[in-house]
């Protein structure tokens, strides 16, 4: 797969801009500011290509960690003249890929 099918868009919403400003707490690295982006993905994708897509598409970045989880879709209704339809539920692929510290990507910065 190339990388523009591996990776669909960024995913800019209230709680992805909070995720990319998180501090650590406790341990040694305690108030470390962790980086942490959210990628809609293809569903067929794994955590090591979404790790090589994202460090392709944006040099000078290294990913530590990608979590992946499926997300369900979301039934749609279709109200016309002849009646109602349902269209089918398009199931997606949610990746949120952790960044070494003082790592950015500017380009989804909010």
């Amino acid at each position: 797969m190339e990388i523009t099918e591996i990776l669909r868009h960024g995913i800019i919403t209230e709680q992805s801009v909070d995720l990319q400003n998180t501090k650590r707490e406790g341990g040694n690295h305690d108030g470390e500011i962790v980086p942490r982006y959210t990628f809609r993905v293809a569903l067929e994708a794994n955590k090591y290509e979404i790790k090589q897509a994202v460090e392709a598409m944006f040099p000078g970045v290294t990913v530590l960690r990608v979590n992946t989880m499926r997300m369900p879709g979301k039934e749609r209704t279709l109200r016309t003249r002849k009646g109602m339809f349902r269209k089918e539920a398009r199931p997606w692929k949610k990746a949120i890929v952790t960044l070494a510290e003082g790592q950015t990507i500017p380009e989804l910065q909010a």
